[in-house]
């Protein structure tokens, strides 16, 4: 952590109650991926509790009335924040209203996917009708009307869905394929204990694995910029052998060993199926890699969430055709279009800065300032008030 970066830490943490303070740190942990962990918390309170008193002297330096001019902007936060809580909590009102209105369609969804409500039969869109004098396509023989008869629903509809989207994809394995083809429906709901949601995973009876119904529950601190607490999942009860999240090695005893059973292994192996046995955060200490394997594990298991509830479950049908995952790489295509024409600019003003450098006698270092004359931070986003779409500090443990 750089030294600008904890002035500005110490002029945060000085203008905080301790109980603000408290929420603060644990937002900011939280906000990494490891909320909750008592050694860590503890140990960014020590950190703030060194640097209160210090101060980078600017905004003691400014004129009575500049400081007044920034009390008031102070005020003026306040009215904002308090509008801003006024629109989450319509917002919220708002997306259980809908959600209760997508709810039906979500069932008739399910039924028609399983093969218990068979749809009437819909008009060709426009343009798709046959064109005059152009031949009829052959009746379909009898064999081909058994075969289709015999289709129940829509086969590897959620499998497929899955599989066409990016990041769900890499976590799924040539084994899983079988469990997940008796997949029947995924839901979600909102906890009510917290802020947070649990998906639902329905399957079909299965030689897997005995669950019907596998869950996986996110706890959240606050919604709307996402800082994940923990995250809970079903303990699947896995058929003798079936198990396809682990794999069973058996090693031949050497030759004259007493002992002359095989030695038996089991190793985990990657598998979507992990998903329900999400990371969790060590009640003792960390140290700063062991943090960060942490926080990267957690953000990996929540984008996976995260996709399955913005995503997958209200345009599945758009999953399972390919057209989601198109306009997802068309996406994709243009931003990196974007940065490439950055990329592009930014070796021209190279260039440019080149030629100025070859012209000048004697080379120059000038002080770069940041904004309103502040020393520009070079590592580490700016201390974060716990609001939506600010970013916490990022402090590297000592």
């Amino acid at each position: 952590m750089d030294q600008n970066a904890e002035i500005d830490l110490a002029n945060v943490s000085g203008a905080l109650t301790d109980a603000q303070r408290e929420d603060f740190i644990k937002k900011a942990l939280a906000a990494k991926g490891i909320a909750g962990s008592p050694g860590l918390v503890q140990l960014m309170q020590d950190k703030l509790d060194r640097l209160v008193g210090k101060s980078s002297g600017y905004l003691e330096s400014l004129p009575k009335k500049v400081k007044n001019r920034v009390e008031n902007l102070k005020k003026l936060q306040e009215e904002h924040d308090e509008l801003e809580e006024q629109y989450l909590k319509e917002k919220a009102e708002l997306e259980a209203k809908y959600n209760a209105k997508y709810a039906p369609l979500y069932e008739k969804r399910a039924a028609i996917v399983g093969g218990e409500f068979e749809p009437e039969e819909l008009p060709p869109k426009e343009g798709e009708e046959a064109k005059e004098g152009e031949e009829e396509k052959p009746e379909a023989t009898s064999s081909e009307n058994k075969e289709d008869e015999d289709v129940k629903g829509i086969p590897n509809f959620w499998l497929t869905a899955l599989r066409n989207n990016l990041t769900i994809e890499e976590t799924i394995s040539e084994k899983d394929e079988g469990a997940l083809e008796y997949l029947r429906d995924i839901k979600w709901h909102p906890l009510e204990s917290q802020k947070g949601f649990t998906l639902e995973f329905h399957f079909a009876p299965n030689p897997y694995f005995s669950n019907t119904v596998l869950t996986k529950s996110y706890y959240m601190v606050e919604d709307e910029e996402p800082i994940l607490e923990r995250a809970e999942g079903t303990d699947i009860e896995w058929l003798a052998g079936k198990n396809l999240t682990q794999k069973t090695l058996r090693k031949k005893p050497k030759k004259g060993s007493k002992n002359a059973k095989p030695i038996t292994k089991t190793e985990q192996v990657p598998s979507f199926f992990n998903f329900f046995s999400p990371p969790t955060i060590p009640e003792d200490d960390m140290d700063e890699q062991e943090a960060e394997e942490l926080q990267d594990q957690m953000e990996a298991d929540y984008d996976v969430g995260s996709a399955l509830k913005e995503k997958i479950i209200p345009h599945a049908v758009e999953w399972f055709t390919g057209e989601a995952q198109e306009l997802e790489e068309d996406d994709y295509d243009d931003e990196e279009e974007g940065l490439d024409d950055v990329e592009e600019e930014d070796e021209d003003e190279d260039d440019d800065e080149d030629d100025d450098d070859d012209e000048d006698d004697v080379p120059q270092q000038r002080g770069r300032k940041g904004a309103a004359g502040l020393p520009a931070r070079q590592k580490g986003p700016a201390p974060s008030s716990g609001k939506p779409g600010e970013q916490p500090p990022e402090c590297k443990q000592q």
